[in-house]
C-alpha cells in the first residue's frame, strides 16, 4: 500500500477531463518526453523549482526573482479531502475525479489507493493516460477506473520514438487489452502540426482503431502554445517554439475525416 505520492496540481471545476464537472489531480512523473507537452513541470517525479520573471516589491523600489516549488507530498486522505469538497457538483453534473499528470501510472501504487478510496466514496473515476506502462499494472487498476482517456499519438513506431522518446508497442497492446475487456475508453488524438496531423498518420490511426474490439469515441486535442512560458521558467528546450497552432479549417478537416469513417468525434476534451 502506497499512502503518499507527489502531486503537482489539483484543478477544480474541470470541464474537459471527462464527463460533468470534475476535479483533476495531477500526479508528477512521466517517462515520455513529448515535444508538444504543455506540462513540462510534470516530467520529473521529484519536486522541482520553477523560476518566475522578475517583479517589483510592494514599495516598487527594487526587482526580485520569485520562484515556486512544483510538487508536494500528499497522502491519499489529503487528496480525497480536496476532491470531496466538490462532491455536490459531481452528483448534479455526472462528474467526478480525474487522475492525470504527467503520467499518473508512474506512481501506480499511489494511484491504485486513490482509485480504491474514490470508489469507496462513490466518486466516478477517470484516468487520463498515455498507456506507457507494463500490462500487469493496467490490469491491477482497471476495475477501479470508470473511464479511460487514452492517448493515441502516432502509429509508426520510429516516429513515436522520435517525438515522445519511447516506443508505442506497450501503449498499443494495453489499449487492445482494455478494449477487449470492454473498459469504457475515449481515444484522445493530439493534433500536432506536421507530426501527428499528417495524412499518413491519420489514416494509420483510423485503420488501427478499426482493429479494436470496440469502436471508441474520439476526442481531437489540437496543439496549443499554452505551455511555452513554463519551458523558459524551467530552463528546458522548447522544440515547438516556432510551430503555429492549427487553423480551425484544418481541425474540421480532421474531424470530418474520422466522422466519414464512422467515428463519433469531439474537438477538445
Amino acid at each position: 500500500m502506497k499512502e503518499k505520492g507527489i502531486v503537482f496540481d489539483i484543478k477544480k471545476y474541470a470541464l474537459h477531463d471527462g464527463p460533468g464537472i470534475r476535479t483533476t489531480v495531477f500526479l508528477k512523473g512521466c517517462l515520455l518526453k513529448c515535444w508538444w507537452c504543455h506540462n513540462p513541470e510534470s516530467h520529473k517525479l521529484e519536486p522541482e523549482v520553477m523560476n518566475f520573471s522578475e517583479d517589483k516589491n510592494k514599495n516598487n523600489s527594487y526587482l526580485r526573482r520569485s520562484s515556486k516549488v512544483i510538487g508536494k507530498s500528499m497522502t491519499v486522505n489529503e487528496v480525497l479531502k480536496e476532491v470531496e469538497k466538490d462532491v455536490i457538483f459531481y452528483d448534479e453534473s455526472g462528474g467526478g475525479v480525474t487522475f492525470s499528470g504527467g503520467e499518473a501510472l508512474v506512481q501506480h501504487e499511489f494511484l491504485l489507493e486513490l482509485l480504491k478510496e474514490s470508489k469507496k466514496r462513490g466518486i466516478h473515476t477517470t484516468l487520463d493516460t498515455s498507456g506507457y506502462v507494463e500490462q500487469e499494472i493496467f490490469e491491477s487498476i482497471s476495475n477501479y477506473v470508470d473511464l479511460f482517456l487514452y492517448d493515441v499519438k502516432l502509429i509508426d513506431e520510429q516516429d513515436h520514438i522520435k517525438y515522445t522518446s519511447v516506443s508505442n508497442a506497450k501503449i498499443l497492446r494495453n489499449l487492445e487489452m482494455l478494449s477487449s475487456n470492454e473498459n469504457e475508453i475515449i481515444v484522445r488524438i493530439p493534433l500536432i502540426p506536421g507530426i501527428s496531423d499528417t495524412e499518413e498518420n491519420l489514416i494509420l490511426v483510423s485503420q488501427y482503431l478499426f482493429t479494436l474490439n470496440q469502436k471508441h469515441e474520439i476526442h481531437l486535442l489540437p496543439f496549443k502554445k499554452m505551455g511555452e512560458v513554463k519551458y523558459k521558467r524551467l530552463n528546458i528546450e522548447n522544440k515547438m517554439e516556432n510551430v503555429l497552432q492549427l487553423s480551425d479549417e484544418r481541425i474540421n478537416q480532421v474531424k470530418e475525416f474520422f466522422e466519414s469513417n464512422g467515428f463519433t468525434v469531439k474537438v477538445g476534451g
